[in-house]
């Protein structure tokens, strides 16, 4: 994966504005779900990318801190053995000063094609570690994005189970309204009250009954009483009079004397 497409994806969903696709969607929670999954993939990836491109830069900088070390110690070589030329030429062994020269000049040779090879790579590590910042922006960015993703989820989840359970209470009160005739509770409510009335009634006629049994026995007094007078008919031939008790009599006053 080109290192330019990595940084246009980053950027890309970086930049997702998540009310706008929020508010075209029709399930916002299935959409938020997938985006969370996307998301999550897309950053796996590319952090991959971006580890690679690291692991590049970090190549580049260790070749070119190899490139700086050698050329240090070419440097070091190439002055080692100019002076033991020029101590072996000024002991008048000028056939061995040359060899000295000459591996002098090998060794400066070699350090400028490693300080050349060092500045070479500058321009190429500057490059890479200016996109390794830039993909490493992006994908906190994503990071972000993708923790606003989940709190989103998480609270439209809370939010429709809220309304969810809302909305099965407000069914269930409908359910048991107590003013509704056609609800079990009415009906239950009329049965009682007809076993009330069954029983006021069961106890009027009770009531009733016991008032007929003394009206009985009022009779059956005045039936003895008529009997009573009869039979003082028949033995005296008198016309009756009302029976009083001998108690109830009045007591004659004594004459004056």
């Amino acid at each position: 994966m080109a290192k330019q497409s990595i940084i246009g994806r980053i950027t890309q969903l970086a930049r997702a504005n998540i009310n706008a696709l929020l508010d075209q969607a029709e399930d916002p929670q299935k959409m938020l779900d997938q985006m969370v999954r996307d998301y999550t993939a897309s950053i796996g990836e590319a952090e991959s990318a971006v580890a690679q491109t690291i692991g590049n830069l970090r190549m580049l900088e260790d070749d070119h801190k190899e490139d700086v070390t050698a050329a240090a110690d070419w440097g070091r070589k190439a002055l080692a053995a100019s002076q033991k030329g020029d101590e072996l030429r000024a002991s008048g062994n000028a056939t061995d000063a040359d060899k000295f020269d000459a591996l002098a000049r090998v060794a400066l040779s070699r350090q400028l094609q490693s300080e050349n090879e060092a500045k070479g790579a500058e321009p190429m590590i500057a490059s890479q570690t200016a996109v390794v910042d830039q993909l490493k922006d992006g994908l906190q960015k994503m990071r972000e994005k993708l923790s606003q993703l989940s709190a989103k989820r998480d609270e439209l989840t809370a939010r429709s189970k809220t309304v969810e359970a809302q909305s099965q209470v407000n069914d269930a009160i409908k359910s048991v309204d107590i003013t509704d005739p056609t609800s079990e509770i009415s009906r239950f409510e009329d049965k009682i009250r007809r076993e009330e009335a069954k029983v006021r009634g069961q106890q009027e006629l009770a009531a009733s009954s016991l008032d007929a049994q003394f009206e009985s026995l009022e009779d059956l007094g005045e039936l003895t009483e008529v009997e009573a007078r009869l039979a003082a008919l028949k033995t005296g031939g008198s016309e009756p009079k009302a029976v009083e008790s001998a108690a109830s009599a009045p007591t004659s006053a004594p004459a004056d004397q």
